[in-house]
């Protein structure tokens, strides 16, 4: 007797939360789609999703800009290294305007400048791999921007929707839970969606940084070994790019003499 009413006691007691919480029919689930996700974040997901995408295009079209294979593509060495050997510097010069990667416009803009010595060569080399360098820095510091504005756009979502949530906690009170959740779960999602792009944007920020340094290196040893032992003095003077020449004696030396 006495065991039959402990089972009945620990039965009463198990079953007595479970009773607690069964009041009412279950709630039915409702299955969301990624899109309807989406569009409860409110009207801040419009621009996360710009950020994203832009996100995704600079990762992948700066990793293709600073392979070696694109910045330093064999070919062009290869050309490059054999007009040299020839001592054909004019012929090289042309095949490097006709190419368009990175090492072919830091070869032509120093042979450029060969004419006027070792040390305009030097300089006029180093000064074209600066602007490459630049010029892809500056898109990487596009993820950087992102990886800051991301979140704040997020975070004025969270602010919307939580002024939104408070306006329906006022009006209505308790009486309606489901418009308080959503307006909870839009905060929610605004918050996460920020934070879901801004940590691969600094990710990706920081590693092709690091990436476009090495390629900048590998492109600055490849033209200086080029010209390394070059023949300055054999072409001193020599207009090796050929480009018309705008810069003209002053015209008052043109003025014949006696003339007012």
């Amino acid at each position: 007797m006495k065991k039959t009413i402990h089972q009945a006691v620990y039965a009463a007691l198990f079953l007595l939360p479970m009773t607690a919480f069964a009041e009412g029919p279950a709630p039915a689930v409702v299955k969301k789609t990624f899109v309807d996700v989406l569009k409860d974040g409110g009207w801040c997901m419009w621009p996360i999703a710009g950020f994203s995408i832009a996100t995704v295009w600079l990762i992948i079209d700066i990793w293709i800009r600073t392979n070696d294979k694109k910045m330093v593509p064999e070919q062009d060495v290869v050309a490059a290294q054999q007009s040299f050997l020839a001592g054909d510097y004019i012929g090289c010069y042309q095949l490097m305007k006709v190419a368009t990667s990175p090492f072919a416009m830091v070869v032509r803009a120093a042979l450029s400048s060969i004419g006027y010595g070792k040390s305009a060569t030097e300089e006029a080399l180093v000064a074209e791999v600066d602007k490459i360098s630049s010029k892809l820095q500056t898109r990487i510091n596009y993820l950087s921007v992102i990886g800051v504005c991301t979140p704040m756009v997020g975070l004025l979502g969270t602010v919307s929707g939580m002024r939104g949530a408070f306006a329906v906690l006022g009006g209505s009170g308790i009486g309606d839970p489901s418009l308080l959740a959503g307006k909870i779960g839009e905060v929610l999602i605004a918050t996460a969606s920020g934070l879901f792009i801004a940590i691969p944007a600094f990710m990706g920020f920081y590693f092709l940084r690091n990436k476009l340094q090495s390629g900048v290196h590998h492109l600055e040893e490849e033209a200086e070994r080029l010209f390394r032992n070059a023949p300055y003095d054999y072409l001193k003077d020599a207009d090796v790019g050929q480009e018309e020449t705008y810069a003209a004696l002053p015209n008052w030396l043109d003025t014949p003499q006696g003339a007012a």
